[in-house]
């Protein structure tokens, strides 16, 4: 069973479905005892950072999110799903993040004034380290971004995929069981799909 963690975000049933359409089976869930029986965990978010963190720390939900991923379940996080993973956010603050990664998430500037803040749309990313989530995926794939704000991990290693919009984008990250991205696979079309293919099917 995958418990995707419900704090009250708008991409919630599209992830739910884009995870059924490839053989999940989903709950959608509030309850910290829930995550802590799933047998894998996604985190999506969307909004703002210092929101999304209340709504986690008033519901017991952090906590359960950190054992399950201390306990070596698999764990996959979108968008504010990975943000929350670092120590900090300047969004709304600074304000503590859950602290399972090393880093900060800043503000995205651009180095050129043609390029917006929010970065919405689609992108190309570029493969840093192969990882099993990725497979059959094209190296240089465009994938869909909705977001103002990046995380930077004090480790770079860490860093999986990475895009650019005029400064580089940490677009996903791998640490042992987790692995966690900018991008948002349930609007990626089939490209994200096969992530989310990917997800499920491992073991």
């Amino acid at each position: 069973m995958i418990a995707v963690v419900d704090v009250c975000s708008g991409n919630l049933r599209s992830v739910e479905r884009a995870l059924a359409k490839v053989g999940a089976d989903v709950v959608v869930t509030r309850d910290a005892d829930v995550v802590r029986r799933a047998d894998k965990i996604v985190m999506p978010g969307q909004g703002a950072f210092g929101v999304f963190m209340r709504g986690l720390v008033e519901r017991g939900l952090g906590d359960a999110v950190r054992e399950a991923i201390a306990s070596g379940r698999p764990y996959l996080g979108i968008c504010l799903g990975m943000q929350v993973l670092f120590d900090a956010s300047e969004e709304q603050g600074p304000v503590a993040g859950l602290g399972v990664i090393a880093g900060q998430v800043v503000r995205l500037v651009p180095g050129a004034p043609h390029l917006k803040v929010p970065h919405i749309g689609w992108n190309q990313v570029a493969l840093r380290h192969p990882d099993p989530l990725l497979a059959g995926i094209a190296e240089g794939a465009y994938l869909y971004f909705d977001h103002s704000f990046h995380a930077q991990p004090a480790d770079p290693t860490l860093v999986t995929l990475a895009a650019d919009h005029g400064v580089p984008i940490t677009a996903a990250i791998r640490k042992d069981n987790l692995f966690a991205c900018q991008f948002h696979p349930e609007k990626s079309q089939a490209v994200g799909l096969q992530l989310l293919h990917n997800f499920v099917a491992q073991t």
